[in-house]
């Protein structure tokens, strides 16, 4: 059984490994307060352009989600985000569990645009009554999105003076960042992600790590008292050096990129063969993940040697499903999926 289910289901990079077992027997100060969590602190914020950022490690996404937007929001207050985003989707209530709510946006391909926060900030203070409503407090997003989708520089540049106008903070979830990154399609930096958000993340599980997320937090306002709130949501790990070192390997002659651009390359190859075998796509995706629109007996008849997700029904004999790549997938496994679509 060959595995396109998700992007996180491998271990670790080899070099990761190396590292962990070379430093293995190393006692070193706990909470990241180590020289691998150092080194890897200063090696994000010279590629952010961001010397006075914080950086700061925590163990997994939806985590990291939790912490950083209740960090964030006033007891009233709740976090604007599409419809489809992670947050709203797949993280079991995790945000409401913290006593906020997710505020959703509509979105057909997973992104949200300055003039919807905009008209959602407008609308709540226009309403006579909005003491007895949620108050938008912040907004979520995700690069790539859940649905594999970009943000242009343009359009976060758009977002991000709305954001700042209306005195928002901009968080940018970024558990697949690094393909995002490195999509052919894509104008983003990690330079621009720094300047145009207030905190984002940069995701280690999913590209390469074996777990482990990088806050960065650029607006000095969020910075006050983060660590108490990372220890008080179950974030800090007293072993924290098993962070920093994955993430200064992670940036490391450029490894977190190049595992980047393996996964898409070997997408985009997936892509092509669904197109010319006539399937339709549900996004014009241009990351790790693919959803095609497959009938029904092609997805039983590629179940029997693959594994990978289901997304959307669309009609009686058809429905959209997810293939990923990620930095493990090898050539040969796309190669042998190619030929099995071809047969179909």
């Amino acid at each position: 059984m060959i595995r396109f289910q998700c992007d996180y289901g491998e271990g670790a990079h080899p070099s990761i490994l190396k590292r962990l077992e070379e430093t293995n027997m190393v006692q070193t100060a706990g909470y990241g307060e180590d020289p691998y969590c150092e080194a890897a602190r200063e090696k994000i914020r010279e590629l952010c352009k961001a010397p006075e950022a914080d950086v700061q490690f925590l163990v997994g996404g939806t985590q990291t989600n939790f912490t950083v937007i209740s960090s964030i929001l006033r007891p009233h207050q709740g976090v604007l985000a599409a419809h489809t985003g992670h947050i709203n989707v797949h993280e079991t209530g995790a945000i409401e569990a913290t006593g906020h709510k997710v505020l959703p946006l509509p979105s057909e391909d997973g992104t949200i645009c300055a003039a919807q926060v905009r008209e959602a900030y407008e609308t709540h203070w226009n309403d006579e009554n909005h003491e007895h409503v949620v108050q938008p407090g912040m907004v979520y997003i995700s690069h790539p999105t859940e649905n594999g989708t970009l943000y242009s520089k343009a359009q976060l540049t758009e977002l991000s003076q709305v954001c700042r106008e209306l005195g928002l903070p901009l968080y940018l979830d970024g558990a697949r960042l690094g393909y995002g990154l490195t999509a052919q399609t894509a104008d983003l930096t990690m330079e621009d992600v720094a300047r145009l958000t207030d905190v984002f993340y940069i995701g280690g599980t999913k590209v390469g790590a074996l777990f482990g997320e990088a806050v960065v937090i650029t607006n000095p306002a969020l910075k006050k008292d983060f660590r108490y709130l990372i220890k008080q949501r179950g974030g800090m790990l007293a072993k924290g050096r098993l962070l920093g070192l994955q993430f200064d390997a992670l940036f490391t002659d450029d490894l977190y990129f190049q595992l980047g651009r393996h996964a898409n390359e070997l997408a985009m190859r997936l892509k092509s063969a669904f197109l010319e075998k006539g399937y339709e796509l549900c996004y014009d995706s241009y990351t790790n993940q693919q959803f095609p629109i497959l009938p029904s007996e092609h997805i039983e008849k590629l179940r029997e040697n693959y594994a990978f997700g289901g997304w959307d029904e669309t009609d009686d004999d058809r429905r959209a499903v997810r293939f990923c790549t990620s930095w493990a997938t090898t050539e040969e496994a796309v190669d042998q999926l190619i030929r099995d679509i071809r047969e179909l």
